[in-house]
């Protein structure tokens, strides 16, 4: 069966990057351009912009009310899926599929014609940078998975067993550090190939798969050299709510894009996110109130502290600037396609974005982050989704150095209050390490979290984070609310998480079926 959905798999809805239908296997690697071709139709195929964006529905942070996007994300959530469920089956087919078109161009790059051997030497590393990509996505939904690295036949493909998930690890480390010297520095490649993988990818993603290992003191070292500028020059971009916009596509502190271009290749995903009467769509993914309650006030307090100063009459005021960079709320102010600035009313009674209304929200928020003016009338953006970017590295680096209770006063400075002042906080009682010293390493760790929440919301993190912290069974069992409304917070969804079964899927049950030794299944499935 792996070996049906490799072939079946291994196109990408949103682009057609790949060999022609009309060559055959032989006469298409005779093309000086097949290498290229073959590759760019990997990168098309590296993540999906529906996964990307309704894993936020599979974490805390947001509530999918479609029961179809996102794999079936709602079902998930709800703790209602098994081996069959589409998102289940569609991952692992989506990242085999990637694996398979890799291990096609490495097997038979040497027959393209006159390909000049630096050329070559970098194409295939950034395939084997792809390649390791679906196996991190693989091995954190799944544990245990079949390493195929090499192209295999469809006989093969029924055969093979899973491997270790740690053997799966060590390979991706091995593969990143082997490809490192041949990729080039940001700044090494000309404009017409912005947005290809760097030299920094592989280093970034190398320090994930150390954090998610628990690998604290190799990821701090990586993630070290990574800042001190060993592997490319990154930045933390002048303004949070521009990091997204398309004006400033591939700017200082884009690390590894998910590339779009306008018209050629685009993604229809903010229709599903933005008010109704933007987006014209039943709005298929909400923020909860559990995310908007994460936004700390702008002297640094949560809205729980005492000295906050939080009001729940006026929620929104003296929050974190990126609560409204990230989200829409009651009477937050909108600029449409048009350039018109209109308030978007979400309260009971107010109109066709109100929260009780049928296509509208179903928490009374809207994801503002990835709003993309530039999109088309029927809201296909060609905006690029970013994988990978400087402010990550940051946290990551504060998060392995709060695990080895090494936290400092330097380390925070270089890291949260780099990214707070960044995103607008000027008051030194959210700024300086002096005023959270207290709270000891946990609670050191718990603000990193939240950090880590506020900054990367609306980005594919929470879901892994949550996962990978071991706080999922808390965080996704029982009520999802929205919106205060009265006395009481809007019941929007209720969440089931098993701690014995759920931190991994199953292997997709098709395939168990047609091959017997990706057996035993997870535990408990």
């Amino acid at each position: 069966m792996l070996g049906v959905l490799l072939l079946g798999a291994a196109g990408c809805k949103d682009l057609d990057l790949g060999p022609s239908y009309q060559d055959t296997d032989l006469t298409f690697w005779q093309k000086p351009e097949a290498a290229e071709q073959s590759l760019n139709n990997a990168y098309a195929g590296m993540y999906s912009a529906d996964y990307y964006f309704f894993n936020e529905s599979l974490s805390d942070n947001a509530f999918s009310s479609s029961s179809v996007n996102g794999g079936q994300a709602q079902l998930i959530a709800a703790g209602s899926y098994d081996g069959r469920t589409n998102r289940v089956a569609g991952e692992w087919a989506f990242h085999y599929g990637g694996i398979r078109n890799v291990n096609n161009l490495l097997a038979n790059i040497d027959k393209v014609p006159n390909l000049e051997a630096g050329l070559k030497a970098r194409y295939l590393a950034e395939a084997r940078f792809i390649r390791a990509y679906h196996y991190f996505h693989l091995t954190n939904w799944y544990g245990d998975v079949a390493l195929i690295k090499n192209e295999i036949s469809y006989d093969e493909s029924f055969q093979i067993a899973r491997s270790p998930k740690a053997d799966v690890v060590a390979y991706m480390k091995t593969e990143l550090d082997e490809i490192m010297p041949a990729l080039p520095l940001k700044n090494e490649y000309a404009e017409s190939d912005k947005g290809r993988i760097t030299r920094g990818a592989a280093a970034a993603l190398k320090a994930q798969i150390l954090l998610y290992d628990s690998k604290w003191a190799d990821a701090a070292t990586l993630l070290e050299q990574i800042m001190a500028g060993t592997y490319g020059t990154y930045t933390l971009f002048p303004s949070f709510s521009g990091i997204f916009q398309p004006e400033n596509e591939n700017n200082s502190e884009v690390i590894l894009n998910l590339e779009f271009v306008p018209v050629q290749r685009t993604h229809s995903m903010q229709r599903f996110f933005l008010p109704f009467t933007e987006g014209q769509l039943i709005t298929g993914m909400a923020p909860s109130q559990s995310l908007v309650d994460n936004f700390i006030m702008t002297n640094g307090k949560a809205i729980t502290e005492t000295g906050s100063g939080y009001n729940e009459t006026t929620p929104y005021a003296n929050r974190d600037p990126r609560l409204e960079a990230t989200i829409i709320h009651d009477g937050s102010s909108f600029i449409t396609k048009k350039g018109e600035t209109i308030t978007i009313s979400t309260a009971p009674g107010t109109g066709d974005n109100a929260v009780d209304k049928s296509d509208a929200s179903k928490t009374g928020y809207y994801f503002r982050k990835y709003y993309d003016r530039t999109a088309d009338g029927n809201n296909n953006s060609g905006l690029n989704l970013i994988l990978i970017r400087y402010a990550d590295v940051l946290l990551m680096y504060a998060e392995a150095k709060a695990m080895q209770n090494q936290l400092d006063e330097a380390t925070w400075n270089k890291t949260i209050r780099a990214i707070r002042e960044r995103a607008g906080f000027t008051d030194p009682a959210a700024l300086n390490f002096a005023n959270y010293a207290g709270v000891g390493n946990a609670g050191l760790i718990d603000i990193v979290r939240r950090e880590r929440r506020s900054e990367l919301a609306l980005e594919s993190q929470r879901v892994f984070d949550i996962r990978r912290w071991r706080i999922a069974e808390t965080v996704m069992n029982g009520v999802l609310y929205g919106m205060k409304v009265g006395n009481s917070n809007i019941v929007a969804d209720r969440r089931v998480f098993n701690a014995a079964k759920h931190y991994l899927w199953p292997v997709p049950q098709a395939d168990i079926e047609m091959n017997k030794n990706l057996l035993p299944n997870n535990p408990n499935w």
